[in-house]
C-alpha cells in the first residue's frame, strides 16, 4: 500500500504516520510544501527509530508526484466524501491520499475524483479526526481487505513481567 500526504503541516502527525508505514510495509509519499523540515526533531521523535524500516519519497508538488506515478489506483480521504471508507474496494498497491491538517485535500481535486473519495464516519458536529488516526484507520481497512499481506497477525506473551501487578486482584 501507499500513503500520500499532500502538504502535511504538523511533524508529529507525519512522524506517527511514518511509524504506521514502517509497521505495515507501506510506502509514504510526501508532497511539498511541508510545514516542517524532515530533520525536525518532533518528526523523528514521533517516528521513533522506525525510519530505517520504511520507504518514503518526497515530491516538489503534485505534478512531480503524478509524473513518477502515472495511472495509479487511488482513494482520497475527505470529510466531504459520499461514502464510508469501508465501502471502498482496496487492492494491493493502492494509493491512499490525505490532505493537510487545516484544509484537507483541495476541492478542485475532489470534484474530479469524487467517485473515489472516502470518509470516516463521525458525528456531524465534529470537524474531522486527527490526520495520523485517519491514515491508520483507512490503511488498516485496506490491509484487512487484502489479508494483511506480509504482516504478523498473531502475538505471544513474553514472560518478562518481574512481578504481579495490582490489577490481578481485580480480574
Amino acid at each position: 500500500m501507499n500513503i500520500v500526504l499532500v502538504h502535511p503541516e504538523i511533524p508529529q502527525n507525519t512522524g506517527n504516520i511514518a511509524r504506521t508505514c514502517a509497521a505495515t510495509g507501506t510506502v509514504l509519499h510526501l508532497i511539498e510544501p511541508l510545514g516542517f523540515s524532515l530533520a525536525d526533531r518532533y518528526l523523528k521523535r514521533a517516528g521513533l527509530d522506525y525510519w530505517n524500516l520504511m520507504e518514503y519519497h518526497v515530491y516538489c508538488d503534485i505534478e512531480d508526484f503524478m509524473l513518477h506515478h502515472p495511472g495509479i489506483r487511488a482513494h482520497y480521504a475527505t470529510t466531504k466524501a459520499p461514502r464510508s471508507y469501508h465501502e471502498a474496494e482496496y487492492r494491493d498497491g493502492d494509493y491512499l491520499f490525505f490532505g493537510c491538517e487545516t484544509r484537507g485535500l483541495p476541492e478542485n481535486l475532489l470534484q474530479k475524483v469524487y467517485d473515489r473519495c472516502v470518509r470516516i464516519p463521525m458525528r456531524e458536529e465534529a470537524r474531522s479526526l486527527n490526520l495520523a488516526n485517519s491514515a491508520a484507520i483507512v490503511l488498516y481497512e485496506a490491509l484487512r481487505q487484502n489479508g494483511f499481506p506480509g504482516l504478523s497477525t498473531k502475538g505471544s506473551l513474553t514472560g518478562r513481567d518481574e512481578e504481579d501487578g495490582p490489577w490481578l486482584d481485580y480480574i
